[in-house]
């Protein structure tokens, strides 16, 4: 299973924009109900901090399916103060994850 986080800044008069966009990645997510994926995206109390944590256990990421998290990451550099950064997690511990 690869576990996966991505953090990034998004600009303050894009949060919106950007919030919608998530939310319409769920909302994929939820109709299509790939199986193989464990995913949540979280802002963080600034308002403008974004972690995404994704746990894929499937051979293909089934989120390159979903047509709207094409369109979040299309753009998404362009809506950032500071990009997203990936970090492959390595666990140690894990309850009901």
């Amino acid at each position: 299973m690869r576990r996966v986080m991505v953090s990034y800044k998004v600009k303050p008069d894009r949060v919106e924009e950007h919030e919608a966009l998530v939310r319409a990645v769920f909302s994929d997510l939820a109709k299509a109900a790939p199986p193989g994926i464990r995913y949540g995206a979280f802002k963080r109390p600034d308002g403008l901090s974004f972690v995404h944590i994704a746990f894929v256990a499937a051979e293909t990421n089934p989120l390159d399916g979903i047509p709207a998290f094409k369109a979040f990451t299309a753009q998404i550099k362009d809506r950032c103060d500071e990009p997203p950064v990936t970090v492959v997690l390595a666990e140690v511990g894990a309850y009901e994850l």
